[in-house]
């Protein structure tokens, strides 16, 4: 039983583990101006962020269209009996419709099964990760559907913004919109719940940010055996991330954990400096 792994860029997940787990990634497109990119594949995540920071022109980002991924599905098809696609949120991104539209469009005698991960960046990429596990162990369509629906629940994560300047242009706030009128140095904590974007908290300063993150893992890493996969991701700080992740290693295997860069999709609507913490888990006490 070979089933396969379908997401898109949202998920930054990073390669070697996509890679050791056969995920395939559907890009979104980055468009600035009149300039359009594939996302991770005609723009690095290094080339977006200098163009980022430099302000000159805001960036858009645009949902696959339906033949991209009736290209992948197609390929994938052909040696495999059935094909798991996890998405972005459908509150944030039509990424899922354009799925949905080229499993109609392809007819494939091969079963594609069509999630939406209510969730972004790496908690998008968990359950993606949880899903793949499951295909890899030799588990058939309804075992790798079950996997992904049942960590859906399960992500936990928070991002600490250094502005809401970037969402706010980007119009994917959601309730975190009662935050603008706060204080210009007032560091959000954003989270999401039902597949938009929610405030968690915020800070006066990035390293108090810093802090609540930490202990935002460190409180679900105090209940015995109950983080499956925990992940720290960042933009332009890998020097703060390194260090958190360092920092949770005397209470979390630091082999273990996660780590890589957020790419255009989060980092269009949430600008520079980005730190993601995000564990897998069930809990009562955690956002």
């Amino acid at each position: 039983m070979k089933i396969r792994i379908v997401t898109d860029s949202a998920s930054d997940i990073p390669l070697q583990l996509r890679e050791e787990l056969g995920i395939s990634v559907v890009p979104l497109y980055v468009r600035f101006g009149a300039d359009t990119f594939k996302d991770g594949v005609t723009l690095s995540n290094d080339e977006f962020y200098r163009r980022l920071v430099s302000g000159e022109v805001y960036p858009n980002t645009i949902q696959p269209s339906p033949a991209d991924f009736q290209q992948i599905y197609e390929k994938l098809a052909q040696d495999a009996d059935g094909i798991v696609s996890i998405h972005l949120s459908d509150k944030l991104s039509g990424t899922c419709n354009s799925a949905i539209q080229a499993r109609e469009l392809l007819k494939s005698k091969c079963p594609i099964e069509i999630i939406n991960s209510d969730s972004m960046t790496i908690g998008l990429g968990m359950i993606c990760i949880a899903a793949a596990r499951a295909a890899k162990t030799g588990g058939n369509l309804e075992t790798v559907v079950k996997a992904a629906k049942e960590a859906i629940p399960e992500i936990h994560f928070m991002v600490l913004f250094d502005s809401l300047k970037y969402l706010a242009k980007g119009g994917r706030i959601g309730q975190a919109k009662r935050l603008l009128g706060a204080l210009l140095n007032i560091k959000p904590l954003l989270g999401m719940k039902d597949g938009i974007v929610v405030p968690l908290g915020q800070v006066r300063s990035y390293s108090k940010g810093l802090e609540q993150l930490y202990s935002h893992l460190a409180n679900a890493l105090r209940e015995k055996d109950n983080v499956k996969d925990l992940a720290v991701m960042y933009n332009t700080t890998q020097k703060e991330a390194l260090a958190l992740a360092d920092r949770l290693s005397s209470i979390y295997p630091r082999e273990k954990i996660i780590m890589g860069q957020i790419g255009p999709i989060l980092g269009s609507h949430g600008g520079p400096n980005l730190i993601v913490t995000c564990f897998r888990g069930k809990t009562h006490n955690n956002p």
